[in-house]
């Protein structure tokens, strides 16, 4: 005999309505602090500025994106419990290659071992300093290699399933989904790709923006009227 289990997931809409609002906080920051303080160009640049200012050094590595990928998660989580029934396949496969991708990018990060090395390189002796701007080359290749293309690809493909299954929900303003693939339309040539890659990058980031606000505006009105789920 099937029984039917309800779920409440309105805690789970309440706290991605909260990460949604830090992360529109988040994304203005990173883009002021890369136009006021560009990062440096070479590593010994990137160990200068460890010196100088160390959590400058950090947000330079994408240091607040460690936090913006978590809160991605958790939207994706709330999406998920919403509109897993109406497109199991969809969204299971979004959620495998969104939390695949975000484990990815945690490995490619290099902020504090960059700053480890910076510590490091300027109490060397100078005839050891090479070594650690080596270590730091070798770091900075894996900053836009592999693991973050992958990374880049996933989450793409997760952001594009996920539109997919809004635009077809009826619980969701079509205009949700299509913000959702513009954002996603923009992300297909990763950041790590030269300069086009960087626009596209950046320009992704508006749409996504709106697709957030939209979320959130969802979010909070199952907040206020209650939201449950039943699994049978």
């Amino acid at each position: 005999m099937n029984q039917g289990v309800r779920i409440n997931f309105q805690p789970l809409m309440r706290v991605a309505w909260y990460l949604a609002l830090l992360m529109l906080l988040i994304i203005p920051a990173q883009i002021i602090i890369y136009v006021v303080a560009p990062p440096p160009e070479t590593v010994l640049g990137f160990f200068e500025l460890f010196q100088e200012n160390a959590l400058l050094g950090l947000v330079s590595l994408d240091f607040l994106y460690l936090f913006n990928n978590i809160i991605v998660v958790v939207i994706y989580l709330a999406l998920a419990a919403i509109l897993f029934h109406e497109r199991p396949t969809s969204i299971a496969l979004a959620l495998v290659f969104g939390i695949i991708g975000v484990a990815c990018y945690y490995p490619s990060n290099p902020a504090f071992e960059m700053m480890t090395l910076s510590h490091k390189y300027f109490l060397a002796q100078p005839s050891h300093q090479l070594i650690y701007l080596g270590a730091g080359e070798t770091l900075m290749a894996g900053y836009t290699g592999t693991t973050f293309n992958v990374y880049y690809v996933l989450s793409t493909i997760c952001l594009l399933l996920f539109s997919y299954a809004l635009l077809k929900s009826p619980k969701f303003k079509k205009s949700i989904g299509w913000w959702g693939l513009a954002s996603s339309f923009f992300m297909i040539i990763p950041s790590s790709a030269g300069t086009l890659g960087m626009i596209f990058s950046l320009l992704s980031l508006i749409p996504w923006v709106v697709f957030v606000i939209l979320v959130m505006i969802h979010l909070r009105k199952i907040t206020l009227n209650g939201f449950q789920s039943c699994n049978t």
